[in-house]
């Protein structure tokens, strides 16, 4: 049995989908059936459900929340949390997917992020889901962690909703060009997550994002192809946020590709995504 943490989540509710789709059997659970921060809660849905496999969806990810006002709940649930889930999932045999972030790392590396590389997060998201690495890491005996980066899709909220969304009132916008990633569609991240298991790829750590590299500003441009609104791009400087986000978050993709998982490009996954909603 599949258990799903996080489910109605933008990631939860696309890998419910894929498991829709291809027929798998799967438990889905979020705050309201399994509350991660509850470690009893926790240990007696494991024990009654018994997954064979845990998809460890729930995070929290309001990243700017989580420097201040959100910064006690981010550590309940991406620390705290992922904890409880580790040790369920251990105490009954079960893999541990565990989803991670690129920020992770600082972003001042000219060269991609390889699996391996020295972590180093500079913001508060980052660093609670660095501990959720480390604590899986020592707890779990079976667990893959797939760090990911500048996540869109189906459901939920994200930047390509925001930029379209904004291109409806606005004639003129203005994105950060100085910050370089690799988009990341949840179908595709999705895809991965179900591969791994079904596949039983080597244990370990994983970088998965669609391929090829751009900044939030060639994103957007990618985005708004086609229509009538001006983009310019500005600095991280003229743009302030609370949380640090790394300039150069490009993380290396080799070890999935040789996994013989095909990683479609991400102006590829867009125009699908797109043309699909």
């Amino acid at each position: 049995m599949i258990l799903v943490t996080g489910a109605n989540g933008q990631l939860g509710r696309e890998l419910r989908k894929l498991l829709d789709e291809t027929n798998q059997e799967y438990v889905a659970t979020d705050t309201t059936e399994m509350d991660i921060t509850n470690k009893n809660q926790v240990m007696s849905v494991f024990e009654e459900v018994k997954p064979t496999v845990v998809y460890h969806c729930a995070a929290y990810t309001a990243v700017d929340k989580a420097e201040d006002e959100g910064k006690e709940l981010n550590e309940k649930i991406n620390v705290a949390g992922t904890h409880h889930v580790a040790e369920a999932a251990e105490a009954i045999g079960a893999t541990l997917v565990y989803i991670s972030t690129d920020y992770v790392f600082d972003g001042t590396k000219k060269s991609e992020y390889t699996v391996d590389e020295t972590a180093n997060p500079k913001n508060e998201y980052g660093r609670a889901k660095y501990e959720g690495e480390k604590l899986v890491q020592e707890i779990c005996s079976k667990y893959y962690i797939i760090r990911t980066s500048w996540v869109f899709g189906e459901f939920g909220h994200n930047f390509v909703y925001t930029m379209r969304r904004l291109a409806e009132t606005h004639p003129k916008l203005t994105v950060v060009s100085d910050q370089v990633g690799r988009p990341t569609w949840t179908r595709t991240l999705a895809e991965f997550m179900v591969y791994v298991i079904d596949k039983q790829v080597e244990y370990g750590i994983y970088h998965l994002s669609n391929d090829g590299t751009c900044s939030w500003y060639e994103f957007a441009c990618e985005i708004l192809k086609g229509s009538d609104v001006e983009l310019s791009p500005v600095t991280s400087d003229e743009y302030p946020q609370k949380a640090y986000r790394p300039k150069h978050s490009i993380m290396d993709l080799s070890k999935a590709k040789e996994t013989g998982f095909t990683i479609p490009n991400w102006q590829d996954a867009l125009s699908t995504f797109i043309s699909n909603i």
